[in-house]
């Protein structure tokens, strides 16, 4: 039976940094201005007239659109604001998805319709604004969907037109980067997006695999279940015990041409559906759970990414995929079951699952993989979003270098996350927060009492080896039901740039070459 997906992955506007236009309308940009003057107006825009800019009420604040006036050079007007970098993503977004809405109109009206669009580019934008300006262009013309319906014309080339000749290759190479992070996003998001009838681990799989394919220095591996069962990931077996379609193991090892200082092990849950199992959902919001691995595709598309950049660490993905599912086989809350390396959890929420299949795999890569220091990334607990909202993720982390090493790679990304507690301190809270986790009747257990999202970074934390770590639950992120900055309404792709970014902060020399 066909799928009903559409292609995968999802088709971005191409951007390309150009010395000239070639032809096609013209946006140009417009900033605020201090107290009553007119805003500032880039290159391009000489001829929008005074009459016109107050008809429009043009302001030049950030994200705000205007088609320009009949006859004039620039055809669509774009502000960024005070013009700090980050104003840059939202306005490039901004101005696709206007182009793209116009688009569709004129094709409907019988209107010729003109696909590429030049953005003349002002002096003093450098590579940073850049950066934000293209992957900002680019993700604002994702959209992911399965409809019948004829897909309506959109924009396919932006060509972005630097002011000076020399400053050329700069911008080229700054915006080629940022179009590899833009598609990790995009591809986060497709992956989150496609719908659990068809999404399950096998196919998560065959989608990281094929995602990595003809990458060098990339090798994919993927472990049924059987593979599974005989190495003692008792905890994904649980997991996935409800559910005809079995489990898997995803990894992914990026190895650079120089041999490196720092192996980074990234870890994704890939909960294909969650249904809470016997302790199931209600009902209101379950449709949402094809997202629950969005994590472990954040992890895909963050290793990828790190290897169509070339960067000087070696990294590893592994994700660990089950459908949590309701039936006569399902794991049961009282059950004791046996991770990989032996130890043993006693289950007391079978909803709580996420935790079960990342303790299995941050044990294999403690054991198995050598790891210098450990990332894991979940939609993890529904405190995280009570307590960040739906912006901000949570950073948990044993490592201070690390913990600010994560927040400056969030800096960078346009992703914000906020450090939580998860303290050693001999004070009575601590002590009793970690004696919590322990289990009578096993390890530990699986939801321990006590502040939920913490409790559960606790619980993880057993299985870290001592190793530099840190936990990222993005159950507030990850997901979005409205249009803001570069986020469209679905999977938004969060914590993929972060991961790509931080691993840029342990390479010695980025390379700017971008393979695939």
């Amino acid at each position: 039976m066909p799928t009903p997906l559409p292609a995968l992955p999802t088709r971005l506007p191409d951007v390309e940094v150009v010395a000239a236009a070639r032809g096609g309308p013209v946006a140009v940009v417009t900033r605020t201005a201090a107290g009553e003057s007119a805003p500032s107006i880039g290159p391009g825009g000489a001829d929008l007239t005074a009459e016109w800019i107050d008809s429009v009420g043009l302001t030049g604040q950030t994200g705000e659109v205007h088609l320009g006036p009949v006859g004039a050079v620039a055809r669509w007007v774009v502000g960024v604001g005070d013009g700090l970098p980050a104003a840059w993503r939202t306005a490039g977004a901004a101005l696709t998805r206007a182009v793209n809405d116009r688009l569709a109109a004129d094709s409907d009206a019988g209107r010729r319709v003109e696909r590429t669009l030049q953005l003349r580019l002002p002096d003093g934008a450098g590579t940073a604004e850049v950066a934000e300006l293209v992957r900002g262009l680019r993700l604002g013309g994702y959209q992911f969907t399965a409809a019948t319906a004829a897909p309506k014309p959109r924009l396919r080339t932006i060509r972005v037109v630097a002011p000076r000749p020399e400053e050329l290759a700069e911008l080229a190479a700054a915006a080629e980067r940022a179009t590899v992070l833009a598609e990790a996003t995009s591809l986060t998001r497709d992956l989150a997006n496609a719908p659990s009838n068809i999404k399950d681990p096998a196919w998560l799989a065959a989608m990281a695999t094929r995602a990595a394919a003809g990458l060098p220095g990339v090798r994919a591996a993927v472990h049924d279940e059987r593979w599974l069962a005989a190495h003692g990931f008792g905890g994904t077996l649980a997991v996935g015990s409800g559910s005809a379609r079995p489990p898997r193991l995803i990894e992914l090892r990026w190895q650079p041409p120089v041999p490196a200082a720092v192996h980074l092990v990234l870890i994704g849950k890939g909960i294909t559906f969650d249904t809470g199992g016997i302790s199931i959902k209600h009902a209101d919001g379950m449709h949402l759970m094809r997202t629950d691995m969005a994590g472990g595709a954040a992890v895909i598309a963050a290793l990828v990414a790190i290897a169509r950049l070339g960067l000087g660490v070696r990294a590893t993905a592994l994700v660990a995929c089950a459908e949590n599912h309701v039936s006569g086989s399902a794991y049961r809350p009282g059950d004791v079951v046996r991770h990989y390396g032996g130890r043993t959890t006693e289950v007391t929420n079978t909803d709580a699952e996420g935790r079960m299949v990342l303790a299995d795999a941050m044990a294999y890569a403690t054991e198995r993989l050598d790891p210098d220091l450990m990332i894991d990334v979940a939609t993890l607990t529904g405190g995280m979003k009570v307590a960040l909202g739906l912006r901000i993720g949570g950073l948990f982390a044993t490592d201070e270098d690390l913990a600010a090493r994560i927040r400056a790679a969030g800096d960078l990304a346009g992703e914000r996350w906020w450090r939580m507690p998860l303290t050693d301190d001999l004070d009575s809270l601590a002590a009793e927060l970690a004696d919590a986790v322990r289990s009578d009747v096993a390890d530990v257990r699986q939801c321990p009492p006590g502040p939920g999202s913490i409790t559960a970074a606790l619980f993880l934390r057993e299985f870290t080896g001592g190793l530099p770590w840190a936990h990222l639950d993005i159950a507030g992120p990850a997901r979005a039901d409205k249009t803001y900055e570069d986020i469209a309404p679905g999977a938004t792709g969060f914590a993929a740039r972060t991961l790509v970014e931080l691993a840029a902060s342990y390479a010695p020399n980025e390379k700017k070459a971008v393979q695939g």
